[in-house]
């Protein structure tokens, strides 16, 4: 699967795309007064896309369209809707738009596409519009919108902290290949963090390590620690899922990472392991085999 390019114009229209993310660590630092969960983490972007088609409409305010294989709510509780709406207003602009959201990334599997479609939704009504609006506007309208939402305005990959709308570009460029395991299971975030179990001694022991290795650029043995705080409680609520991940490390594949809160998991394919791409292809088929009635994708980091 290759990179595409963030924004194209198809006729006077302007096609978005809205990469997927995965968590290359996940730690939480335990409870916040305002009940939101302290958390650390390093995402990055893959070139697994959502894509929003934004143009004029005769229909007075936003229409919101969606199509595509995966599912995606039809009202106004979209987080498309919802950014679009929230952009106008704040820039007091009226405009008639037709938003249509072709849905290629599963809702409920950690992989962030509700809030990279709201991201871009915002750059995109920005850039289709002309808006005269900075980038601290923008990014405050999405920290509103969704903890993970602002991660998906900037680079590639970030440290994000806070609930996870605090930013910090990494730049050192990490290129990766991942298979991306997405079973038919939809997990809620929500749940999945209240069901956490606080564990400030593991917290402390990933910290001190992953900060470490950020100081020292060396995302690649981050990726090895496979850190997912997460984890335990996702599969305490979803059985299926432990099982899943046991049987795909049983048959010899390395460890297999969850991202976010599940239910899709991953494991990198770096450069250094000696595989060419026909043995990394065969290895990713040969996983499609294992796992029956779970799609599996290849992918690779995005550039942008």
């Amino acid at each position: 699967m290759e990179n595409k390019k963030q924004f194209e114009n198809v006729g006077d229209a302007l096609l978005v795309r809205a990469p997927a993310k995965i968590n290359l660590s996940l730690l939480i630092a335990g409870k916040r007064p305002d009940g939101f969960h302290e958390i650390e983490t390093i995402m990055a972007k893959i070139n697994l896309y959502d894509e929003i088609l934004i143009e004029k409409s005769q229909k007075k305010g936003i229409e919101l369209v969606c199509t595509g294989k995966k599912w995606a709510p039809q009202n106004k509780d979209n987080l498309v809707y919802k950014a679009a709406e929230m952009l106008l207003e704040n820039c007091s602009k009226k405009a008639n738009l037709k938003i249509t959201l072709k849905k290629n990334i599963p809702a409920g599997t950690g992989l962030g596409s509700a809030s990279s479609d709201a991201a871009a939704t915002l750059i995109g009504i920005q850039k289709f519009l002309k808006l005269t609006v900075s980038s601290q506007e923008i990014h405050a309208i999405a920290a509103q919108l969704g903890s993970d939402i602002p991660f998906f305005l900037g680079g590639p990959m970030a440290f994000c902290t806070g609930k996870g709308e605090k930013i910090k570009q990494l730049h050192k460029i990490f290129d990766f290949q991942a298979i991306l395991i997405l079973p038919n299971v939809s997990v809620s975030t929500k749940t999945v963090y209240a069901n956490y179990e606080d564990n400030n001694k593991l917290y402390k022991e990933l910290n001190v390590k992953i900060n470490d290795y950020i100081r020292k650029n060396r995302i690649d043995l981050i990726v090895k620690m496979c850190a997912n705080m997460l984890e335990v409680s996702c599969f305490n609520l979803n059985k299926e899922l432990a099982e899943l991940k046991f049987r795909v490390e049983s048959s010899g594949i390395k460890s297999l990472c969850l991202s976010g809160s599940g239910s899709a998991m991953f494991f990198i394919i770096e450069k250094n392991d000696g595989e060419n791409d026909g043995e990394k292809l065969g290895k990713c088929q040969n996983i499609s085999n294992q796992i029956s009635g779970c799609e599996t994708v290849f992918v690779r980091n995005n550039k942008w």
